[in-house]
């Protein structure tokens, strides 16, 4: 037989490309030739990207618009299967195995021992300390602690790990078995009904790698500070069949880490990355195996985790459609951008040659250990959340709002200004605490939220108002007790509220009641007499809209017009003296002299 020069051959095996002379060539032209009689003309090849830009294209032209993501959430005809694997840096103060301090401010490569960047001799000494936010972040996750764990080698070549090797838990991880049940509440897509239950394969201990800053042009500089800082991985089974609820258990899992101190920076901050594996297949006809899976590498919010699910999901099934075949691979994805990128061809465990790490010993867990940190492991979120709503009145909504903004900052912000406020009604005499709850959580929520950042540079970040990880803030819980407290008592109006927060806000105010008193703002409200002449002159003009609330007490209308009423009160209150008048007053005011005009006793 000829031998094939092996440049002809890398050619047909790298690039399809035929050679002219020879078997291959001669059998694919016969082919051609024998299907028509004429030799077939190679079909032009269009790229995917350039096929959906086009069918992008075509459906602007269409005048359809882009499906929301509650409507994205399933495609008729296949199913959608996702797992997620979450690198999360544990709130520790020296690194996996050396005595270095993970501090991420300091000068680059200033927090650097000799095993950190690989120097010869050097060895890796487990820094037991860092096992403690491990164990509590796996208990949250409600994972069976092993009593035996080891440490393995990855290996793989980059300049982030100058050892060459990742030091990691493959084989036998510290923490196996778990699961997350995640609820309507937490955002999950309508389609998994009122909750879905996740399964955690396994959560290991792992080094990270060093830092990456690009500079101008292929310049890139390394600082070593990041490596070997201790992260855990969290492996989900593969039992996510929607994008909204992938999003939802990362963000579960973010408020789940911080809330047992395990992880205090989140995605925005880099702390937690999610790397997702992607595959769909036909729900048609007979059973179908899991389709070939891709991997999408360090996402870094949970937007990006929906779009990104979305985005390849959508591309694997048009090329399944048009009778293509999924690669295993990796792939990347921007902020912003509609469709995934081929980064590489998929590594598999052979790839990464994993071995026992020969320098370091087994990690023994005693259980007096466990059972210690099970009993100090207080309220996890969603018991928090249920004690919120049941002994606070508080909705799901307002609750879970609390317990997600600023990494657990708020909600303390919240108990702080409850503990602020159980002072000021024992010193009154007044109600208790749980009837201002709800007004306390709304001013929390949604007045906090339109102020700007402080004046001082240590209470903003990024042009917001800053809430510490402890509740502190800009405006002190008690100066915000005090306001919520006459608010309520109806001793001071909502405007005149809202202008004390901007005054302490801008440190105008400290002492809120001596405020009052000296700028005599005290609400002091208009009589029963004065409500109604006011709302005698509203009326004025309004037949029209009288005899809609006429054929309503007729029964002629089903339901009240509300909207109306709120019509009229608005004239009101802009017809008076504002500061003196209350909303609540005005529409009852206005209720009664309806009825007396509409009844004929007027």
């Amino acid at each position: 037989m000829v031998r094939v020069p092996s440049a002809v051959l890398s050619k047909y095996l790298l690039q399809g490309q035929i050679s002219r002379r020879g078997c291959l060539y001669a059998a694919h032209q016969l082919r051609d030739v024998q299907v028509t009689g004429q030799p077939t003309p190679e079909a032009p090849i269009i790229p995917l990207r350039k096929k959906l830009k086009e069918q992008a294209k075509a459906l602007k032209v269409s005048g359809k618009k882009k499906k929301a993501k509650a409507d994205n959430q399933t495609v008729p005809g296949w199913e959608l299967t996702v797992g997620i694997e979450i690198h999360a840096q544990l709130n520790t103060a020296r690194k996996l195995f050396s005595g270095a301090t993970t501090s991420f401010n300091d000068e680059p490569n200033s927090n650097v021992e000799f095993f950190d960047i690989a120097l010869p001799g050097s060895q890796p000494i487990f820094q037991k300390e860092t096992l403690i936010p491990a164990l509590r972040a796996a208990l949250a996750l409600n994972c069976n602690i092993q009593k035996v764990s080891r440490f393995d080698r990855k290996h793989y070549f980059h300049w982030d790990q100058p050892s060459g090797y990742q030091i990691t838990q493959y084989y036998e991880p510290f923490a196996k078995d778990g699961h997350i049940t995640l609820y309507a509440r937490d955002g999950i897509a309508p389609e998994d009904g009122e909750s879905v239950t996740v399964g955690i394969k396994q959560v290991q201990m792992e080094q990270d790698t060093a830092k990456t800053i690009a500079q101008a042009g292929e310049e890139q500089w390394l600082d070593f500070n990041r490596v070997g800082v201790p992260l855990i991985e969290i492996i989900t089974n593969p039992d996510i069949h929607h994008p909204a609820t992938a999003a939802a258990l990362v963000r579960k899992i973010q408020v789940l880490l911080s809330s047992v101190d395990a992880c205090v920076l989140g995605m925005e901050a880099g702390g937690l990355r999610a790397d997702v594996n992607v595959s769909v297949r036909r729900t048609d006809g007979d059973s179908q195996p899991l389709g070939t899976r891709t991997e999408i590498k360090n996402l870094s919010s949970f937007k990006s985790v929906e779009d990104a699910i979305i985005a390849e999901r959508d591309r694997q099934i048009a090329l399944l459609e048009e009778g293509g075949v999924v690669a295993g691979e990796t792939r990347g994805w921007s902020v912003g951008s509609t469709e995934t990128r081929r980064l590489r061809g998929k590594e598999g465990e052979v790839d990464y040659r994993y071995m026992p790490d020969p320098d370091l010993g087994p990690v023994v867990i005693g259980d007096d250990l466990v059972q210690h940190l099970k009993a100090t492991m207080g309220l996890l979120p969603d018991a928090e959340v249920e004690e919120l709503m049941l002994s606070y009145g508080l909705s799901s909504k307002d609750a879970m709002s609390l317990m997600l903004l600023d990494n657990g900052g708020r909600i303390e912000y919240f108990y702080n200004v409850l503990d602020a406020l159980e002072t000021r009604l024992g010193d009154a005499g007044s109600a208790s605490q749980a009837e201002y709850a709800g007004l306390a959580a709304n001013w929390c929520l949604h007045e906090m939220g339109k102020l700007p950042a402080a004046p001082t540079p240590e209470l903003a970040v990024d042009g917001e108002l800053y809430f510490a990880p402890t509740g502190e803030c800009a405006i002190p819980a008690a100066a915000l007790a005090d306001i919520l407290f006459f608010l309520q008592q109806r001793r001071i109006t909502a405007k005149v509220a809202k202008d004390l927060l901007w005054a302490v806000l801008r440190g105008d105010v400290i002492n809120i009641e001596e405020t009052l008193n000296g700028a005599n703002l005290w609400f002091k409200e208009l009589s029963e007499e004065q409500y109604a002449e006011l709302a005698k002159q509203a009326l004025q003009g309004e037949e029209k809209v009288l005899k809609d609330f006429q054929k309503w007490k007729a029964g002629q209308s089903k339901a009240y017009p509300q909207g109306k009423l709120m019509f009229l009160v608005g004239k009101m209150v802009r017809a008076g003296p504002e500061e003196r008048m209350d909303p609540k007053s005005a529409e009852n005011v206005m209720k009664a002299v309806m009825e007396k005009q509409i009844t004929g006793e007027a």
